[in-house]
């Protein structure tokens, strides 16, 4: 179930997160044993470090920009676009400039 957002209203996801000096902010949406979507909103230089997920995770870059490491290939992507990490695949990010994303997760 969808939490969070009110239904049947037009939301800016990007308006639902704030940037925060220093740290990381995120806001779950919806979380089960199939998945999770998640906002997250990172200030420049911020990010997570190398680790791996059971679940496939598609990140849709809300704002900014990040650089997106994938079995060590460095990836821009920007405000707009979207990358999928693959589970088992050591993965990490940092923002290249503040940066915000939905992640959605699904597991098998």
């Amino acid at each position: 179930m969808i939490k969070n957002l009110t239904p049947a209203e037009v939301v800016r996801l990007a308006d639902l997160v704030a940037y925060q000096p220093g740290q990381v902010v995120s806001q779950t949406l919806a979380q089960n044993d199939g998945g999770g979507l998640t906002l997250f909103a990172f200030p420049e230089g911020e990010g997570l470090s190398k680790h791996t997920s059971p679940a496939d995770a598609l990140v849709m870059v809300l704002d900014g920009e990040a650089l997106i490491e994938i079995d060590d290939k460095p990836l821009t992507v920007a405000a707009g676009e979207s990358i999928v990490m693959p589970a088992n695949v050591p993965h990490a990010l940092q923002a290249k400039q503040p940066f915000k994303m939905l992640l959605v997760l699904v597991k098998d």
